[in-house]
């Protein structure tokens, strides 16, 4: 590692810049995260020529990974799409504003159309109610009502496979079925179409990857990110993978995806 790949800055000191990854000078690993997203895209015919995908960017590690990962495999595929990606910013917990600025370079860095929207986390439906499945509920309308309105029908969403497992857990014990986080989920009868491209990918590969690249990461506020039933499940699964390292992989072949895909006429 040499000193010119180094970024010294007051945000995250001594992590290698993400612009080495777009201009080609990457690690062996960091290829294989994107040839692994591209392999989810492969395996369940995610994304097709001249299809318009709309990420969903939290601010997160995992949907900057994704970004990055779909934006820079259009680099050697013989087909092209285009990327849009939104985020929302809540009013009663913004966006720190030194990280606006961060945001809008890496995307524009990536080539892909940014824009963050500011909505109300907690509107006058909930009637003072809120928790995880609420909020969740929120973003989800917010980013449907947006896809309808500018035409696209495929939203991508930074799961990963340890998303999957532990949505398998909590559903089997907590709502006895047996159902994951799917890769590919349709709604309102094919008019809409959530995707997961990281759905091969786990979890500790984007965590490597905002830890040694300068990506804008931020953490939104969430009064329950601590305390919810995912957060108590993630090192059920980390024991679990110390008695097979396969364990999350046995898991997601454990479930029949046969009907997930896109309907195109």
């Amino acid at each position: 590692m040499s000193k010119k790949d180094l970024i010294i800055s007051p945000y995250e000191p001594q992590k290698l810049s993400y612009k080495n990854i777009i201009e080609g000078n990457m690690d062996p690993w960091v290829m294989r995260f994107i040839k692994l997203t591209g392999k989810g895209i492969n395996d369940f015919d995610m994304i097709r020529d001249g299809e318009t995908v709309l990420l969903a960017v939290s601010g997160g590690k995992d949907s900057l990974a994704m970004a990055l990962a779909l934006s820079q495999r259009l680099k050697w595929l013989p087909i092209k799409y285009k990327l849009k990606a939104i985020m929302i910013n809540w009013i009663e917990h913004p966006i720190p504003e030194n990280y606006v600025g961060r945001l809008h370079e890496y995307f524009k860095d990536l080539d892909i159309d940014f824009e963050i929207l500011n909505e109300k986390q907690f509107p006058a439906s909930f009637d003072g109610e809120f928790n995880c499945y609420l909020c969740a509920r929120n973003r989800r309308r917010i980013l449907f009502t947006l896809a309808q309105e500018t035409g696209c029908r495929i939203i991508a969403m930074g799961h990963h496979l340890d998303d999957l497992v532990e949505t398998t857990i909590m559903n089997l014990f907590f709502r006895s079925e047996f159902a994951p986080m799917n890769p590919i989920q349709e709604f309102f009868d094919g008019k809409l179409y959530v995707i997961r491209p990281m759905i091969e990918v786990h979890e500790s590969v984007t965590k490597r990857l905002a830890e040694t690249y300068d990506l804008p990461v931020i953490k939104p506020v969430c009064p329950y990110d601590q305390t919810n039933i995912r957060s108590s499940i993630k090192p059920i699964v980390k024991d679990i993978v110390k008695l097979d390292k396969l364990a999350r992989e046995h898991v997601f072949n454990a479930h029949d995806y046969s009907e997930c895909r896109i309907r195109r006429d």
